[in-house]
């Protein structure tokens, strides 16, 4: 393609872009790059041509080799010039530039400042005005209830700064505490609502009712401005807080190095006639937070997840759960009156159940208590003579000691010797006293850490104490022992070690072994502790064993069958458990083994020695 033939392409589309956006199509200079920009026409396109023409005409002058053109478009226009990405840049109001920031991505670069004033952040405002033969209302409150001409309800140096203030002041214009008349664009066709009476009051941008009057078309003192706001920023009066100027931005599709040439060359141009110039970019968080507070564009989705907004859209699902509400709240009713009356039913039964079950108690510590005294009954048969080798042999030292006190005869150290016998005899025999009355006293279970070992060496010095020419008993403690203790109640173990070895004992006695030795073994095992009495005597069938723990079965011709079943109430009460095998799992040996398995409570961090055989 020829460079004439591009020249008249380019030609082509500018007169086609002439007559869209109806404006006079630009003289075309071969060479230059030609750059169009929109701005949002708010008042004549005649005025907002000579308004903005001189600034497009300095960017020019300022940009070599680049020509920019100036097309001035209402919301509607400028929307679809957006889509079609036939801007390079756009020249817009605040409200309007944050709209289309969310919808095509534009970026502003400069921030326009006011004529008078040099902050950015603070340009922009709305002017509320009342014919000066009219009533002036107190405040914007006080136009409530009056209708109030604006050119758009998406004017945002206009309507929506007044609407924000309505809003903050409990005012809700959209449902008619405000009567609205929105005539369109250019905003002089607010000011002539005003001037004819159509309209009690109209808004319009701050500044330009003086600029009318300056400029002739307003004769002073026809309009008064309704709550002027004391803002030193600026000379005009204004009926709203002043928000950042109108946004020089730059389309998503522009390169990165054209926008920062045209925004060095804003911030470079002197200030046009009316005195208005360019500066950095301002903060907008001020005007997301007025389109936030009306729930407009881009925070449109807030109105509609309001709850009067969604009862008119789901009408029908609301009634409908609600009509659902209303039979659950029927039904829950219901169920709560079954469930109180339920649940006094059950808290009379479960007070039986406790008072059944404090009786059982009671009637379960008796059965502990009888079965100590029968194992005592049964074991004390000759603790007349056992307590009588020490009696006899404390009265003998006696003797002699005032024997040879009389023929004057006694050394200290047969006294001392004589002296510490007779003490271990006497101790011996409280020994065997204390623990008999230990035994025989009714008491409350009291559980504490104890030493496994320390219970089965008392429990087997009881026994034999218990016992006329009692037979041997050997206690193996194994190494894994060391350190271990569990929580239990000490007299209740023991009761159960007791019954065990007596038990052994009688089985010797029926197989004719009486003086075989008896055999206990402790070690720990998978966390537990096994305390285990292992006997010579007939190995117990399999059907015996089956019935070996329930109450009143025994296998001894004079026994009541209530020993074992104790012994294991007791050791499940403490988280154990009872078993008994035979010696030989096979049956092919006599003997049975009975254990006693208790949880350990923890084993201390120490250097365990080697098994020992502890022999009685």
């Amino acid at each position: 393609m020829t460079g004439m033939s591009r020249q008249l392409i380019l030609g082509l589309s500018l007169l086609l872009a002439g007559s869209v956006w109806g404006v006079e199509p630009t003289k075309l200079i071969p060479g230059e790059a030609h750059i169009h920009v929109g701005v949002l026409a708010v008042l004549d396109d005649g005025d907002t041509q000579r308004q903005w023409q001189p600034l497009i005409d300095g960017l020019s002058a300022a940009l070599a080799g680049k020509r920019l053109h100036l097309h001035p478009l209402d919301p509607v226009g400028m929307e679809r010039a957006q889509q079609a990405n036939e801007l390079a840049f756009v020249i817009t109001n605040p409200g309007h530039y944050v709209v289309i920031e969310a919808r095509h991505g534009a970026t502003r670069i400069a921030t326009q400042t006011a004529a008078e004033g040099g902050d950015p952040a603070h340009a922009v405002g709305s002017t509320v005005v009342v014919r000066a033969d009219r009533p002036l209302p107190e405040g914007l409150a006080g136009l409530k209830g009056r209708r109030v001409a604006a050119v758009a309800e998406q004017a945002f140096g206009g309507y929506q700064l007044v609407a924000a203030e309505w809003v903050r002041e409990g005012i809700d214009a959209e449902s008619g505490d405000v009567e609205r008349l929105f005539t369109g664009y250019p905003m002089t066709s607010v000011l002539d609502a005003v001037l004819t009476g159509q309209a009690d009051a109209a808004i319009l941008r701050t500044c330009l009712l003086e600029r009318w009057i300056s400029e002739g078309r307003l004769q002073a003192g026809v309009l008064r401005v309704v709550a002027p706001q004391p803002d030193g920023r600026l000379p005009c009066q204004t009926s709203t807080p002043l928000y950042p100027g109108w946004a020089f931005a730059a389309s998503p599709h522009v390169p990165p190095d054209l926008a920062r040439e045209v925004a060095l060359a804003l911030l470079t141009l002197p200030p046009d006639a009316q005195g208005t110039r360019w500066s950095v970019p301002a903060d907008y968080q001020r005007v997301h937070d007025v389109l936030r507070t009306l729930e407009v564009e881009p925070y449109a989705f807030l109105r509609a997840t309001r709850l009067e907004v969604l009862a008119r859209r789901y009408w029908f699902v609301i009634g409908g759960v609600l009509a659902l509400l209303a039979l659950g709240l029927l039904y829950t009713l219901r169920v709560e009156a079954l469930v109180k009356r339920r649940t006094a039913e059950l808290t009379r039964s479960l007070g039986e159940r406790d008072k059944l079950t404090r009786e059982l108690e009671k009637d379960r510590e008796a059965m502990d208590h009888l079965s100590r005294l029968s194992i005592l009954g049964e074991l004390s048969a000759t603790l007349g003579h056992e307590l009588n080798q020490p009696l006899a042999t404390i009265a003998n030292y006696t003797a002699s000691l005032q024997r040879r006190v009389s023929q004057k005869r006694l050394a200290d150290d047969a006294l001392a010797q004589a002296l510490q016998d007779i003490g271990s005899e006497a101790e011996r025999a409280a020994h065997m006293l204390q623990g008999i009355r230990a035994l025989a006293r009714k008491r409350v279970v009291q559980r504490r850490r104890c030493d496994p070992s320390v219970l089965a060496s008392e429990a087997v010095s009881l026994f034999r104490g218990l016992q006329a020419h009692a037979p041997e008993v050997r206690l193996l403690i194994d190494a894994s022992c060391a350190g271990a203790a569990v929580m239990v109640d000490a007299l209740q173990v023991q009761q159960v070690l007791l019954n065990l070895l007596k038990n052994a004992l009688d089985a010797h006695r029926l197989a004719g072994m009486d003086k075989a030795p008896l055999l206990c073994r402790l070690h720990i095992e998978s966390g537990q502790v096994c305390l285990a009495v292992q006997d010579e005597g007939p190995t117990l069938t399999d059907e015996q064993r089956a019935h070996l723990f329930e109450p009143f079965f025994t296998t001894k011709p004079d026994g009541l069958g209530l020993g074992l079943p104790i012994c294991r109430t007791i050791v499940e009460a403490h988280g154990g458990a009872l078993r008994a095998r035979p010696v030989d799992e096979l049956g092919r040996a006599g003997g049975m083994v009975f254990e006693v398995w208790l949880p350990v409570l923890e084993v201390a961090p120490v250097s365990p020695p080697p098994a020992k055989d502890t022999s009685s």
